[in-house]
């Protein structure tokens, strides 16, 4: 499998980031998590909410977009959220 590459951008919410992959999410269809409990079964979104200062997902085609809670900075989250994506579609890098 050739190397995920995950590329981030700012959205108009300082508290949210649009997390682009060169493909799709495995599972194709749009869905929106507001809390850990709601993300129960999807596996990717249940390892994203482990994190700490996740507070909401949404997963559509190619993207995820992450909001965080206000008290930390992205440079804290970054690469963290990077790392369970990598992990979780099978691909490290």
């Amino acid at each position: 499998m050739t190397e995920l590459h995950i590329s981030v951008q700012s959205t108009p919410n300082p508290n949210a980031a649009k997390f682009t992959l060169d493909r799709e999410l495995p599972d194709g269809s749009g869905r929106s998590y507001f809390d850990a409990e709601a993300a129960r079964g999807d596996q990717l979104a249940e390892r994203l909410f482990e994190l700490e200062g996740v507070r909401a997902l949404l997963l559509v085609d190619n993207f995820i977009t992450v909001t965080k809670t206000d008290d930390l900075e992205w440079s804290e989250l970054v690469e963290r959220i990077e790392g369970v994506i990598r992990s979780e579609l099978g691909t490290t890098g």
